[in-house]
Formats: structure tokens, sequence, C-alpha cells
């Protein structure tokens, strides 16, 4: 070979050394380090010519590419902790796996509160729909009802009492077959669409599960049996609400009461204290009557001295009161023990919670110091 061809080569490959060194970088400012750093490794692609053996450049100069590895860049962060720190701490810009696992913890949502109150508002919904409410109306109408007449005339609807002693009611059973589907099903009603109606032979009538424009109806019934009707019939409201799901047996409210369940000693029960409250207002009633009747008579003798009354009057109202106390005693019955509730613990608790409720002995003792004292 030539020395003029290996002086070629020479400068040549000189000049592509030169060619391709990178720049150098700019100097880092002693105050603010450059926050990002490259670090390269690698270099470009670069064309070397190699001389094959026994041949010259100009007839067998060969280029061979050599493709070294990418270069690779890693970025880098500088952070110094105190102005011109020599050694800053370097912080990749990428997280760590540990990091983004903690960080998904932390961001994890807690459990949803949203769908378990969504459940608690259904089971509630559903409870609702098995509780059953059962309005109640109390009438006094007259004095006397001949119940046995009106068995005779509906005893399809009359439910025997529960023992032979209990003569002085009859509960009668209506349903709505037609709104009934259960019916023709089953060829037997359902419970929701039973009527049923507790007359006392006092004059007192109890509904349950009556409509007030069915009220009428059932009235008329037990007229036709009556004596001594009242010129303005009494009235008082209650309701029962009969829950299943209820944790206990009974429990009470303002003019009403949730039983767990409902069944004809329960109506039995709930109709006798009633009845016994309704009646008891009439008999008050015409007790303050009295009461009202011999002041204005005193009032007459304080003034004048001199009785406008006569004799057979004031016997009227003497016999008239002392009437009224033989009525509440002997035929309300408000003294007397309930077989019901002697036998069931759960029944004898509505029993002395609806006797306490509409101060059934409170009343009566009222009743008795007006008749004895200021007749």
């Amino acid at each position: 070979m030539a020395i003029w061809e290996l002086a070629a080569l020479a400068r040549r490959l000189r000049t592509l050394h030169v060619y391709s060194a990178p720049p150098p970088p700019p100097p880092p400012s002693p105050h603010f380090p450059s926050p990002y750093r490259v670090l390269r490794r690698g270099s470009s692609q670069i064309p070397i010519p190699f001389l094959l053996p026994g041949r010259g450049l100009s007839a067998a100069a060969s280029f061979f590419l050599v493709r070294p590895r990418r270069p690779t860049f890693l970025f880098l962060s500088a952070v110094s902790t105190s102005v011109g720190d020599p050694f800053p701490r370097h912080y990749s810009s990428t997280p760590s796996d540990r990091e983004v696992e903690s960080r998904e913890d932390q961001q994890a949502p807690t459990p949803c509160t949203v769908h378990e109150e969504q459940e608690d508002r259904l089971s509630q919904a559903q409870q609702e729909k098995k509780s059953r409410f059962i309005p109640v109306k109390a009438y006094f109408l007259c004095t006397s009802i001949d119940l046995r007449s009106l068995q005779a005339q509906n005893a399809f609807n009359v439910v025997s009492p529960p023992t032979s002693r209990a003569t002085n009611y009859l509960v009668l059973r209506y349903y709505d077959a037609k709104d009934d589907p259960q019916v023709m099903v089953t060829g037997f009603p359902s419970q929701g669409s039973c009527h049923y109606m507790v007359v006392f032979h006092y004059g007192s009538v109890v509904l349950f599960n009556v409509s007030d424009h069915e009220v009428d109806g059932y009235l008329k019934i037990v007229e036709k049996h009556a004596s001594g009707l009242l010129p303005e019939m009494r009235k008082d409201d209650f309701a029962i609400v009969e829950k299943p799901t209820l944790e206990n047996w009974m429990q009470g409210g303002l003019d009403y009461i949730v039983l767990k369940t409902l069944n004809m000693d329960g109506i039995r029960i709930i109709g006798r204290v009633l009845s016994q409250s309704i009646a008891l207002d009439h008999y008050i009633h015409q007790v303050d009557g009295m009461v009202a009747e011999f002041a204005e008579i005193n009032r007459g003798l304080e003034k004048t001295g001199i009785s406008t009354m006569k004799r057979n009057q004031l016997f009227q109202l003497v016999w008239k009161s002392n009437s009224n106390l033989t009525a509440v005693i002997l035929k309300l019955g408000l003294f007397e023990s309930s077989d019901i509730a002697w036998k069931n613990a759960n029944y004898a608790q509505v029993w002395e919670y609806l006797r306490d409720e509409y101060e059934l002995s409170q009343r009566f003792e009222n009743l008795n110091f007006k008749s004895r004292h200021n007749l």
C-alpha cells in the first residue's frame, strides 16, 4: 500500500472521530444546578471503513455499518438541600412499585354504605308490607241489646264465644268475597278481608276493620234488636297494627297498639275494654247532668229558700243515680277478670295495658264520688 494512501486513511479516521464526538455539556450553575441530567450510553451510528487484506482502498474498500445499542436516556432531578450544595440529592421522576402500591392502598375506596342503606330501606319496606293496619271503632247506641234474637237472625256470621259464661257479648264475622282473590282459590277468606263486629248486651258495639262508609250498615243490623236508643250516639276511635316482625309481643302508643299477631282472643280482649270505656263515658255524662241539676236546685234554695222541685222528681234523680252505679258495676262487669287474660300471659299484658290506658278504675272512682257526695 502506498504511503499516501495510508496518510489519507489516517486523515479520514481523524476527521470521523472529531465529527462523532459529542459537544461538551454546559457547566452547571453553582447556585442552581440543572434540574435534569442526561446520561448517554453508546454512540451514534458511525460508518467505519475496513480495508480488506490484499486489496487497494480504491477497489476493495468496504464500509460496514456498525449498529451499536441505541442511546438510553435517564432523567434525574437534582434537588439540593441548600444553595450551593455540591452533592445534590437525585430523585427519580418515575415512582417506584412500592410507592404505587401504597398510593393504591390509600386511594382504595372504603366500603360503601349506600348499598347497605338501600338494603335496610328495602327490608323496612318489606316489613311494612307484612304489617297490617286495622281501624277500630267503638259505639254506644242504646241501653240494651237482645243478643239471642241477634244470634238467631245472623247465625251464619256468629263466632262462638270462648266459654259458656261469656254470654254478655257476641262476635260476628263478615268478609268481602268479591274483593278477595283467595276465596276463589282456597274457598276461605283471607284475614285482611274479614270484618268483625263485637256486640255487648249493655249497648256497646265495637267494629274491627270496617271503613267509615260501611259503619251505618253494620249498626243497622244491631238497631233491629236494640232497646233504649240514645238520641246521640257516642263514638271512640282506636287502631291496631299487626306486625309479625315485632320483637316484643305488644307495643303501646297514643290511641293505638302494635301486636305481633291478632286473633280472635285479641279481638275479644280489645273489644271488651273499648266497650266498657265508651259505656262508662255515657254513664259519667249522665251523672254530670244530674249533678248540674242538683246544683241549680241548691242555688234556688239559697236565694229564695223555697224548692221548686217536687218530691217525685227528687226521688227520680236519686233512683237514676243509683241505677247508673248498678249498671256500671253489674252490666259492664268493670271489675270482672278476663278468662283469656287469665290463661295467656301475652293477652294479660294487653288487658292490663288497655285498662290503664283508658283509666277505667280511676274514672269509676270519680263517678262514684260524684254520685254519693253531690246527689
